[in-house]
């Protein structure tokens, strides 16, 4: 049975939602205010301050009050346990595959014969 990593469930459960993945991309080119964040999107600014804190709880997101001016920004070392657990996959896989590969070389190999 694999393990069970509570990181890797907070990440994926914030970029399941495509408002929250709108809201990273907008925070790679920079950090912004919510009021920003919500612009786009349509929601009311409670519903984005509820995106932010699954989005904070996964360490995706980074908030800064200042005044009555909460800014956001971007936290990418936050995708780490993410590409690393998705580079291990990739290799079982490729590994499966090059098996599954050899496996209907070698048939064919003996239909030929």
């Amino acid at each position: 049975m694999a393990k069970h990593d509570p990181q890797l469930d907070l990440l994926f459960h914030a970029l399941s939602d495509p408002t929250r993945r709108m809201m990273l991309n907008r925070l790679a080119k920079g950090p912004a205010p919510v009021t920003e964040l919500a612009g786009p999107s349509g929601f009311k600014l409670p519903t984005i301050l509820r995106h932010l804190s699954v989005l904070e709880e996964a360490g995706l997101v980074a908030t800064q009050k200042d005044g009555r001016v909460r800014s956001c920004a971007f936290q990418p070392a936050a995708l780490r346990p993410m590409t690393e657990w998705l580079d291990e996959q990739r290799k079982v896989w490729e590994a499966r595959l090059d098996r599954l590969d050899d496996y209907v070389m070698n048939l064919m190999k003996e239909r030929e014969k």
